[in-house]
């Protein structure tokens, strides 16, 4: 009895191209499908281009756009296991909403890792503005 599915890739680097539209539709589809995705994503817009101006090294810099781009690969994954155990059935079941809730207390954890991320390396700076400097 094979194990693998039938529409598993076989590999190589032929692969990429159909990777790269099965990517596309999965942002098209978050983006069209979900609220969370879509507030993520804007926070992200605004929140990137902050990380790439302030004057913080390398290191840091990663750290906050790396967190923000942890929160969207958390979203997406919690996402994926909303949508395949709705399409099992939409009843009410105990280890769908174990599923889902653990996606979300995954969902959670990013969002505070980047909280904090941010607020470590954010907060400092605070106290080195021009308009605190006078008091």
């Amino acid at each position: 009895m094979p194990t693998d599915s039938p529409f598993k890739s076989r590999g190589g680097l032929g692969r990429l191209p159909g990777a790269l539209r099965y990517s596309i539709a999965g942002f098209r589809e978050a983006w069209r499908n979900e609220a969370a995705f879509r507030q993520e994503a804007a926070a992200c817009a605004v929140l990137v281009p902050l990380a790439l101006w302030l004057p913080v090294t390398p290191l840091e810099r990663l750290a906050l756009i790396g967190s923000l781009g942890l929160v969207l690969v958390v979203e997406l994954l919690n996402s994926a296991i909303e949508a395949a155990v709705d399409r099992v059935g939409v009843e009410r079941h105990t280890l769908s909403g174990r599923a889902k809730d653990l996606g979300s207390a995954a969902v959670m954890l990013s969002l505070l890792l980047a909280l904090g991320s941010w607020a470590t390396v954010v907060w400092p700076l605070l106290g080195s503005l021009p308009w605190r400097a006078g008091g």
